[in-house]
């Protein structure tokens, strides 16, 4: 969610397997390099972890550059026999870019100031949306109140909300 000079990354806590919530309190959203950029994550925990470690590198090599180290990314991911089988969806934002990373080699960037990933993503994303033209909520009110809608709706979401943001 970006708005105004803000960009806020929000993460619901829940892990499942198949029917199962294994864990209601996980960390999905982190700070990366130097705490200068946003990461987020759906799909496998594990395979998440390994690509914001691998993501980090990428950081690292392209000294912070958010769409070339994302597009490396994206082509190793891609390229990779074991990377290929990573199952996992990135959300990555810096102060000017928001982009969303697959494994298929996508490096998306969203048309509107608001994206998300995971099964409770395009509820987030249409309450977010509604907010964003209908209030003057700041950005954090708004990805906490688009988050709860989606806990409301979505059984793989839940209301245990973690936010990282920057500006």
């Amino acid at each position: 969610m970006r708005r105004g000079n803000k960009v806020v990354l929000a993460g619901d806590g829940q892990v499942t397997l198949g029917s199962e919530v294994l864990k209601s309190t996980a960390r999905k959203v982190r700070r990366l390099f130097d705490d200068k950029i946003l990461a987020g994550f759906a799909g496998s925990t594990a395979d998440a972890l390994s690509l914001f470690s691998r993501f980090e590198d990428k950081l690292q090599e392209h000294q912070g550059n958010l769409p070339r180290s994302a597009v490396e990314l994206a082509r190793e991911w891609r390229t990779d026999k074991r990377l290929r089988h990573l199952e996992a969806l990135l959300l990555v934002a810096d102060p000017a870019d928001t982009l969303i990373i697959s494994g298929n080699g996508d490096v998306i960037e969203p048309d509107e100031p608001v994206a998300a990933v995971g099964s409770g993503g395009p509820f987030a994303v249409a309450a977010a949306t509604a907010l964003m033209q209908h209030t003057k909520m700041n950005a954090r009110e708004i990805a906490q109140e688009a988050m709860l809608i989606a806990s409301k709706i979505c059984i793989y979401t839940n209301d245990k909300i973690t936010f990282e943001e920057l500006g």
